[in-house]
C-alpha cells in the first residue's frame, strides 16, 4: 500500500505542464520538445526562435549538444549579458546526454535565468535523461512540452499535409492532397518540402493537375492515376497510364496495391445511407474519402465490385511471384476493372 501511495503523485507530475502543438508553440523559460518526428521538432524550434525574435530583434541564439557538453556551458549561455538581451538556447541530443550535462540541466531547473528560453530536444530514442524529463514534466522550471509524435499512419500524413496548407491559408483540392500524400508516403521530410514548394510556387488554389505536373513522376502518384482512370471506366486512358507508369520504372506491386485500396474503400461505403461525416468517423476515414468513394461507385453494382475485388486479389498474388508475367497480370486487372466484365468478354 505504501508503494502505491508514493507512485500516484509521480504519475500526475508527468502531466503537470501544458502540452502545446508544434504548429503553435509558445515560449516559456523551459521548453521540452519530445518525440521522434524531426520535421515537427525542427518546425517547433524555428517557430519559437521567430516568435522571440519578433518580440526583440536583439535575441541571442546559442546551440549546445547534450552529448558533447562542456561543464558550465549552460549557465554561461543563459546568464544575462551586459545589455540584457533575451537568450534562446537550443540543446540537442538530450537522449544521449553526458552525466555532466544531466546534472547541470537538472540543477538549472531550480533557478532558470530571467530572459532565457531553454529548449531541450529529446527524441525518445533512449531513456537517457529521464530524470531531466521527469523534472520538467513535474513543473520544475515553469516549462511546457511540445510533443512530436511519429507520423506513421496514412491519416496522420493527411493531417500533416492538410495542416501545412491550412497554416499557409492556402486551399488544396481533396484529391490533390491525397495524390500529394501518396507520392511521398515514405518520407515526411520530402512531403513537407513538397507542400512548401507548392505553397511558394503556385498562386491560387492547388489542383490535382498542379500536383500531377510537379510530382507526376513519383511511383505512388502514377499508381493512383492508373487506379482512378480504370475505376472511372476509361479503359484506353487506363492502359496508357499503366504503360507510362511501368515505363517510368514503377513496380507492379504498389500499382496493384493502389487499385486494391480504392476498391476496398468503395466496398466499405457501398450501400450505406449515412452522412459522410458520421460514416467517416465510424470507419476511421476522412469526409472527402467517403465522398470520393461514393462518386467512384457510380455505375458499379455489387456484382461488378465483387468481381473487381477478386481480380485485384488474384493480381496481387501474381505480381508477388505467383505468375511469371506481372505486367500481363496488371493489364488483365485494369481490363476487368475498366470494362467491368470478366477478362476476354
Amino acid at each position: 500500500m505504501a508503494t502505491t501511495a508514493r507512485r500516484a503523485p509521480a504519475s500526475k507530475a508527468r502531466t503537470a505542464i501544458p502540452q502545446v502543438s508544434w504548429r503553435d508553440p509558445q515560449p516559456a523559460p523551459v521548453v521540452l520538445v519530445s518525440g521522434p518526428e524531426e520535421v515537427c521538432a525542427e518546425r517547433a524550434t524555428a517557430a519559437l526562435r521567430d516568435y522571440l525574435r519578433a518580440e526583440d530583434e536583439s535575441l541571442e541564439v546559442s546551440d549546445l549538444r547534450a552529448d558533447d557538453y562542456s561543464p558550465g556551458a549552460l549557465l554561461s549561455v543563459t546568464s544575462p549579458s551586459l545589455f540584457g538581451e533575451p537568450r534562446l538556447v537550443r540543446i540537442t541530443g538530450v537522449e544521449k546526454c553526458s552525466d555532466a550535462f544531466l546534472a547541470e540541466a537538472v540543477s538549472y531547473l531550480a533557478h532558470p535565468q530571467d530572459g532565457a528560453t531553454v529548449v531541450f530536444r529529446h527524441s525518445g530514442a533512449t531513456v537517457r535523461g529521464k530524470k531531466l524529463l521527469d523534472a520538467i514534466r513535474a513543473g520544475e522550471g515553469g516549462g511546457i512540452e511540445i510533443p512530436c509524435a511519429a507520423v506513421k499512419r496514412d491519416s496522420d500524413r493527411f493531417d500533416f499535409a492538410a495542416g501545412e496548407f491550412t497554416a499557409a491559408r492556402r486551399r488544396i483540392a481533396p484529391i490533390a492532397l491525397r495524390t500529394l500524400v501518396s507520392a511521398f508516403s515514405d518520407d515526411l521530410t520530402e512531403l513537407a518540402a513538397a507542400c512548401q514548394q507548392l505553397i511558394a510556387d503556385v498562386p491560387g488554389d492547388i489542383t490535382e493537375q498542379v500536383v500531377e505536373r510537379y510530382y507526376g513522376g513519383r511511383v505512388e502518384t502514377s499508381a493512383f492515376t492508373v487506379a482512378d482512370t480504370a475505376i472511372a471506366g476509361r479503359y484506353g486512358e487506363a492502359l496508357i497510364a499503366l504503360r507510362q507508369a511501368l515505363a517510368s520504372g514503377s513496380d507492379p506491386v504498389p500499382l496493384v496495391a493502389a487499385i486494391a485500396m480504392k476498391l476496398r474503400t468503395m466496398a466499405r461505403v457501398a450501400g450505406i445511407r449515412e452522412s459522410s461525416q458520421s460514416l467517416a468517423a465510424r470507419l476511421g476515414m476522412k469526409d472527402w474519402q467517403v465522398d470520393r468513394a461514393r462518386r467512384d461507385l457510380s455505375g458499379w453494382t455489387d456484382a461488378t465490385l465483387g468481381m473487381a475485388i477478386q481480380a485485384a486479389a488474384r493480381a496481387d498474388a501474381e505480381v508477388k511471384g505467383a505468375s511469371r508475367d506481372p505486367v500481363f497480370a496488371l493489364e488483365r486487372l485494369v481490363t476487368v476493372i475498366a470494362t467491368r466484365a470478366p477478362y476476354g468478354q
